[in-house]
């Protein structure tokens, strides 16, 4: 897993600016606990800190291997899921291994193939090679965005990192966001290599972008295309299956303890059922987690996004798989506490706007990181699978916007209504969101004779799966590297994307219901109580207390008539909010946890905005 940063700049010799880099790579200490390494030769240097998971002695970082033209050296986080196969051709084209990990294969492959490594990896990966041979850096992202990667161009060079504080950390930055970073703050439409942060972009998933002494070029080695799907309802029901064996085989490899997050639905629990019969092929059981509140199986209400709590179904399917399973269960104090609030605004460096659901996610993952260091997730299934309500809402389907953001009206209100008026204004959303839309949509490949109504929902999909998960992706991998704990997606493999995407969407729900692929599929695995449910999705407190809790930390702050929140937050409406005698809901909630996520950010970043 890891951190990565880096530095090039070819007007200087960066083997004097240990400073720097050590400073930048001491911000992905989180990410990296378990070891630390830098490397700096002429115009380049790289930084790394590492989760150690495959060949724990000997996958060290930065990685070198020296060639008759020059060093290529690499740091690289995440995981190659087929570097056995990749060790194997690349052993019978000559190369020798000095170590047994997947660090080493996608190196010796870059030395092998150069940047076309990309094609043949399967898996998640960041990572950057410097090319001493042609004085030239190469970084490339995996194909779903799965791992984070930032970059900063400079006059001479770049910057690059896991996440933008390693580059916010070089003294040639300054921290500064305009009306453009605020507007995709209060936004959900993950623009593809935007990064909030002024003069910095994220590098877009499925690219390869080569920086040297002629500047900066991508290239895209991967792009969800649409193709034919001749398969009939059997085979597409075999395949899906198929693709998930073998993806859940690969990305059970690791030499340190594993676990799932189950929560219950068909996601996680298909997942955390599959692992939990090859592993006992080994003689192993799965351990499993899985998150809750104190009170909230007993006192739960149903809601319009909520008819049933977890806790019930997560219990059958620990059971019918029999995992080693523990509820994690997260009371009021915790989730309100300041303290967990303010360490998820540093793990995400932005006021992202998740509110409890960002809270307990990193109290969850903190647990599990107690026992275990890699953790299997059902994230992203709905994307895949079309499993969220908009898909089958006429509303959002047939809505010139992105369709979560019919849903998020309907149900949490107007994301920047805590915005002060002349703010609002200037930032324009409606508009932003409008071109941010229609520029997406010109990325989609209608198949020839497709019908208006397939092709809507082949729209749909697109969306959500190059825009909306990222968002969801991004907020996993903080979250999670915060404690250190890694975090694989299995239904993010590139393999089964393509082959679900282009399944019409008469086979994806061809008995009505959502992700009906993915049940057929796994039915045999699943207890009935999950086979029926309904999509449910991630769990938020109901406990009234936790909404009076973020009340009273809102009337601290009103109680602070100079800090800066209140130059984006408008007094009057916090105040209210603060004041407000119901507070039970999400909806309620939502501003006050916006309110209190800009507070921090603010504090912890002293960002300088340019809000005209």
């Amino acid at each position: 897993m890891c951190g990565i940063t880096g530095w090039v700049s070819f007007d200087r010799d960066l083997t004097t600016e240990h400073r720097a880099l050590d400073a930048m790579t001491e911000t992905m200490a989180c990410r990296g606990p378990d070891d630390r390494g830098t490397w700096s030769e002429g115009p380049a240097a790289l930084g790394h800190r590492r989760l150690a998971i495959i060949d724990l002695p000997g996958g060290r970082q930065p990685m070198t291997v020296r060639t008759p033209g020059g060093t290529v050296a690499m740091v690289y986080s995440g995981e190659a899921y087929n570097f056995t196969e990749l060790r194997r051709e690349l052993t019978a084209r000559g190369h020798e291994f000095t170590t047994d990990s997947d660090t080493e294969v996608v190196l010796r492959g870059y030395v092998e193939w150069g940047d076309t490594v990309a094609e043949r990896l399967n898996g998640m990966y960041a990572f950057a090679v410097w090319d001493g041979r042609h004085d030239k850096l190469v970084m490339i992202r995996d194909r779903m965005g799965i791992k984070p990667f930032y970059l900063y161009p400079t006059p001479d060079g770049v910057l690059f990192g896991s996440e933008p504080k390693a580059i916010l950390a070089n003294p040639l930055v300054r921290p500064r966001v305009g009306l453009d970073g605020l507007r995709e703050l209060f936004t959900m439409v993950k623009t593809p290599g935007h990064a909030v942060w002024e003069g910095m972009r994220e590098v877009a998933p499925g690219t390869v972008v080569t920086v040297d002494r002629d500047g900066l070029r991508t290239r895209t080695y991967w792009r969800l295309e649409t193709r034919p799907h001749p398969d009939d309802r059997d085979t597409t029901v075999a395949t899906v299956r198929d693709l998930l064996d073998d993806i859940v085989r690969r990305q059970l490899v690791a030499d340190v303890p594993r676990c799932t997050l189950l929560s219950g639905g068909l996601d996680s629990s298909a997942m955390t059922a599959l692992a939990a019969r090859q592993l006992a092929e080994q003689g192993e059981k799965v351990r499993s987690f899985a998150v809750d509140f104190v009170g909230r199986t007993d006192n739960f209400v149903a809601d319009e996004l909520r008819s049933t709590p977890d806790t019930p179904f997560v219990h059958d399917v620990a059971r019918l798989a029999r995992t080693d399973h523990q509820d994690i269960v997260l009371d009021v104090a915790s989730l309100a506490d300041p303290a967990v609030r303010e360490r998820v605004i540093r793990a995400r460096d932005l006021p992202a706007g998740f509110g409890d659901m960002d809270t307990s996610l990193l109290l969850l993952f903190r647990a599990v990181r107690d026992q275990s260091t890699v953790a299997l997730s059902g994230e992203s299934a709905d994307e895949v699978f079309g499993g969220y309500l908009q898909f089958f809402d006429e509303g959002a389907r047939s809505a010139d916007t992105f369709p979560w953001l019919f849903q998020f009206a309907r149900h949490f209100g107007d994301d920047a209504g805590v915005l002060r008026s002349d703010l609002a204004k200037a930032l324009d959303l409606e508009h932003y969101v409008a071109d941010s839309y229609h520029s997406a949509v010109t990325e989609i490949q209608r198949l020839a004779g497709e019908s208006d109504f397939e092709f809507r929902m082949r729209r749909m999909s697109y969306l959500h799966l190059t825009r909306f998960v990222r968002a969801l992706l991004d907020r996993k991998d903080r979250m999670s590297m915060a404690v250190g704990l890694e975090v694989r997606v299995p239904f993010c493999d590139h393999r089964l994307v393509e082959y679900v995407y282009n399944a019409p969407w008469a086979l994806k729900s061809f008995d009505g219901r959502e992700k009906t692929l993915l049940r057929e599929a796994t039915r045999d695995v699943l207890p009935q109580s999950v086979y029926d449910r309904v999509k449910s999705p991630y769990p938020s407190t109901q406990d009234p207390d936790y909404g009076r809790a973020l009340q009273d930390q809102v009337k601290d702050l009103l109680a602070r008539p100079g800090h800066r929140v209140f130059d984006l937050v408008d007094r009057e409406k916090a105040d209210r909010a603060a004041h407000r005698t119901e507070m039970s809901t999400q909806a309620d909630r939502r501003g006050l946890e916006r309110t209190l996520d800009l507070a921090h950010w603010l504090d912890l970043y002293a960002p300088e905005l340019t809000l005209a």
